[in-house]
């Protein structure tokens, strides 16, 4: 269990952080030659830093330097059990330094310490070491022949990856993407999102320090138009791994069409239902879950249960429940270990949050909101990605179904029923990547996390899947036949 500080530690220990101010190329920080960019405090609007970006220039030394260090084979064909080796290594540093990091994130994104220090550090850990792990336990196939042959099926390392992440979970996501690609002895370019950058740059210097060799990972700040675009459009990128917009997910498809046809792997937007039976049992239970799941992050989680679709008989019960859990649910300072909704990450956000709720109000803070709105509603149709649950009532469980359905999006679902086959069939109806039952979660580090229709394309996160996607599979047939045996044919 983490031992937290007080309020007034974790000010006076985030104004001793050493920040990282320019992109990590081939090893080393670099001046970037783009323009300097603020990183801004969210919830005082303070500057924290200048951070020098990236340019094209500098893109294309950072993918000629993966590229070098992917043929020369300084990381791609290393021992397997070595390069695990270094990545255990780099978890023990970011143990080591997972204060630093978990307040130099709560600063930047305006995320809770207490999530920061309690989940976000422990699971980003855990991902890499995970996958560190798995390097030297997956093994390639033999395929069935007749005795003249031998067919054997490698999995090998696709190359030069761009890894574009989210401001949401800056750590965790940098995790899932560099995780299994490090883990296949890809080279990774890491574009950290513009509001939150300083999290993804310390890691790379800490994996440079572990022994990760250089241009293995790198790491390019910037904002979207001048970093991002161009390495979805750089002729020499590989693959493309993405999580965030729907709309921006769908440039990154028409980059990889209008350059090499680059592999791209995309988990985007989501408008997830929990759905309440008739039969649904200890409604405090159920309470606790949707309130955790539409709330943690101040609801900025594309897996957030934004829509809670009950039917009639349980409604009245449940909301009741829901309203009494809701007080205990602190609003403020990211750097106050009480506080559980901590500041949205910029004004802009704000603005679109507020707008669905008509609020005048001003700041970087949102409190929960629990609305009733009918299911053709904007606020049950669209991604708020706020702290904004929508409740739908519904008239019989088939309904429950049917409106968790009717949406763009299929990444995550939960169900709550007493009854095992019908919780198990509708967790089967319902078209999402991960759906709970009685209650609400991704899976964890071993279960595939993605989406169905406009949330996810091209794979996965998490578990042996998200590897297949940083690989490509070669068939090498041998023919064992001997020639001198005239006209057998393998």
């Amino acid at each position: 269990m983490t031992d937290l500080l007080t309020k007034a530690e974790y000010a006076a220990f985030a104004g001793t952080l050493d920040l990282p101010r320019s992109p990590f190329i081939d090893g080393k920080y670099q001046r970037g030659s783009g323009p300097m960019m603020a990183t801004t405090n969210p919830a005082t609007g303070e500057e924290i830093t200048q951070i020098s970006t990236a340019d094209a220039d500098d893109i294309d030394l950072a993918v000629t330097k993966a590229r070098e260090a992917f043929d020369q084979g300084r990381w791609s064909k290393m021992d397997p059990e070595a390069r695990k080796d270094v990545l255990i290594r780099l978890c023990k540093l970011l143990t080591r330094n997972k204060r630093e990091l978990a307040v130099m994130e709560s600063v930047e994104s305006g995320k809770p310490i207490l999530d920061c220090e309690t989940i976000d550090l422990p699971e980003t850990i855990h991902c890499i070491k995970w996958h560190a792990e798995a390097i030297d336990k997956i093994y390639d196939q033999t395929a069935p022949t007749g005795d003249g042959a031998l067919a054997v099926i490698l999995r090998e390392p696709i190359g030069v990856v761009a890894a574009i992440l989210p401001w949401n979970f800056p750590l965790m996501m940098l995790a899932w993407k560099i995780g299994p690609a490090l883990a296949a002895g890809c080279s990774v370019i890491v574009k950290p999102a513009e509001q939150t950058s300083l999290t993804a740059l310390r890691v790379a210097e800490l994996a440079h320090e572990a022994g990760v060799p250089r241009g293995v990972l790198q790491v390019l700040p910037g904002d979207g138009p001048s970093v991002g675009e161009p390495l979805g459009c750089h002729m020499d990128v590989d693959l493309v791994t993405f999580t965030g917009s729907t709309e921006t997910g769908r440039r990154f498809l028409r980059y990889a069409a209008d350059s090499n046809l680059k592999k791209v792997v995309l988990e985007c937007g989501g408008k997830n239902p929990a759905v309440v039976f008739d039969d649904a049992e200890n409604l405090d239970h159920v309470a606790e879950h949707v309130v955790n799941a539409a709330f943690w992050n101040a609801g900025q989680n594309c897996s957030a249960t934004s829509r809670l679709i009950v039917h009639t008989s349980v409604k009245p019960a449940l909301m009741q429940k829901i309203d009494a859990r809701l007080r205990d649910w602190k609003v403020g300072d990211p750097l106050d270990p009480n506080t559980h909704i901590g500041a949205l990450i910029d004004a802009d956000h704000c603005a679109k949050v507020r707008g669905f709720l008509d609020s005048e109000e001003d700041g970087p803070f949102v409190a929960p909101v629990v609305v009733e709105v009918k299911a053709n509603d904007a606020r049950a149709l669209d991604e708020i990605f706020g702290p904004v649950l929508s409740v739908i009532e519904v008239a019989s469980n088939d309904e429950a179904v049917q409106v968790a359905n009717d949406t763009d999006y299929g990444l995550a679902a939960s169900v709550f029923s007493a009854g095992g086959r019908s919780a198990i069939r509708a967790a089967r109806d319902i078209k999402a990547g991960t759906v709970t039952v009685n209650c609400y979660g991704e899976g964890n580090i071993a279960t595939p996390f993605g989406g169905y229709k406009q949330s996810g394309f091209g794979g996965r996160d998490n578990g042996i899947h998200a590897h297949d996607q940083y690989t490509e599979v070669k068939t090498i047939w041998i023919d064992l036949n001997d020639p001198s045996d005239g006209d057998n044919v393998g």
